[in-house]
């Protein structure tokens, strides 16, 4: 099984709510959705721990329950701080847009002079024979 996020521990099997750290979860949305840093919030709430490891806590839905975890914030609190970090990344111009992918454009027809020579190397006349192609497709992809 994966690592057990905090806020849990495992009992015969179970992951249960420990008090102690789940408090300190709640404590870490509370101060987090009433305008403290991330890393103020896991101050107040006596975590230790990195922004990103903060940021994870915010956005981990397992806090919520599921099938295996019971829940420890409930929905309007979880929804409320997923707004909230959206609104602080927009506002700190944050947010990474995807680039559209430049349209590759790949040679559909070929056309090839006329051989003049032959040579005796086929290495050379393979060389030769390559060098006699050229392309006859425009930069739009129209022929």
């Amino acid at each position: 099984m994966s690592h057990i996020p905090y806020g849990y521990r495992i009992e015969n099997g179970k992951a249960v709510i420990d008090e102690k750290t789940a408090e300190q979860v709640r404590t870490l949305f509370e101060a987090y959705l009433s305008g403290d840093s991330m890393s103020t919030a896991a101050d107040k709430a006596g975590i230790k721990s990195f922004h990103a490891g903060i940021g994870r806590m915010l956005t981990n839905a397992r806090y919520l329950g599921d099938g295996f975890y019971p829940a420890i914030i409930d929905a309007d609190t979880f929804a409320a701080a997923e707004a909230e970090r959206a609104r602080r990344v927009e506002k700190l111009g944050r947010i990474q847009k995807q680039k559209e992918p430049e349209k590759a454009v790949f040679p559909t027809s070929f056309c090839i002079r006329e051989r003049t020579e032959q040579l005796d190397d086929p290495f050379e006349q393979a060389e030769y024979a390559y060098s006699l192609i050229e392309t006859e497709v425009k930069t739009d992809g129209s022929q």
